[in-house]
């Protein structure tokens, strides 16, 4: 059996009683460190996690094991379904399994092995994120924004933020995280030398989004789409932590967040569109 648990968004302890019972049913789990990391923890590289994990829940962590990005993308195969064959495992997730699609790669190679798999849901930022008093249906497409470099600065998720802002939709951005990633140079030479943890703060996103105001209404060939409905007085929600006990959320201009600090990791942002009346009531408690 493979069972796919979710452990919610701040502590280990936000596990459903279903989901501790699984783990305390398996010979191998690996805790995935790789698209979250739970933010009750001196947010580092995630190692930490399994220690946290292990003492949190009273379980065996020599039966614990990271699961980083190599192993959830290259490895899973001969790392984790092999396990799974005879044996009961247990991926677990921060959020919900499912709120990433990488997990739904998992649950489909697992099926094609024939081993039955069990997913246990939990509370996601995708549900969470309703604590800013945005109703979820009136939700777009979510969007992931990715660090820019020097030289490559996409704007795909923009566009997608203008198409729901279009729509009278609002659009939660997940921020990027960089967990033990390689340089270009130490990847091409085969070095094991990763470079130090990086998570997107509610401001650099903003900033992003800024810049991408800017590009986005310069390009050629945007027709009617170049006239871009935001601007640097757009509303915006930061969140940061989002299901633990010092979370914060704060409602302001774009250009209010640049100059923002939410504090540690991990960060969201929201792109609101038109607010209804008890939306525009809630959010004034985050106007700071």
């Amino acid at each position: 059996m493979l069972f796919l648990v979710g452990l919610g968004l701040g502590s280990p302890e936000d596990i459903s009683l279903r989901g501790l019972k699984a783990l305390q049913s398996c010979n191998h789990i690996f805790l995935e460190a790789y698209t979250s990391l739970m933010t009750e923890l001196e947010i580092d590289d995630g190692t930490s996690g399994k220690t946290h994990l292990a003492k949190s829940l009273e379980l065996d962590e020599s039966k614990i094991v990271l699961a980083d990005r190599t192993l959830i993308e290259q490895n899973c195969e001969s790392e984790i379904l092999s396990k799974a064959v005879g044996q009961n495992v247990a991926l677990v997730i921060v959020g919900d399994p499912f709120a990433a699609t990488t997990h739904h790669d998992i649950y489909l190679r697992a099926r094609q092995k024939g081993i039955e798999v069990e997913t246990i849901h939990n509370a996601s930022i995708l549900t969470a994120i309703g604590s800013t008093g945005l109703q979820l249906y009136r939700f777009g497409e979510t969007v992931s924004l990715c660090f820019w470099t020097e030289t490559w600065k996409p704007i795909s998720a923009f566009e997608k933020i203008v198409k729901n802002f279009k729509s009278g939709l609002h659009t939660l951005c997940l921020l990027d995280i960089k967990v033990k990633e390689q340089s270009i140079e130490n990847m091409l030479r085969g070095r094991p030398i990763f470079e130090p943890p990086r998570f997107m703060s509610a401001s650099q996103a903003a900033s992003q989004i800024l810049e991408s105001i800017e590009i986005f209404s310069e390009t050629e060939g945007a027709g009617d789409s170049k006239d871009c409905p935001l601007n640097l007085d757009s509303f915006c929600v930061g969140v940061a932590r989002l299901g633990s006990k010092n979370q914060e959320i704060k409602f302001c201009s774009l250009k209010e967040m640049v100059d923002s600090e939410l504090g540690k990791p991990l960060h969201s942002l929201v792109i609101p569109a038109s607010l209804h009346e008890h939306e525009s009531e809630f959010l004034e408690l985050f106007k700071k």
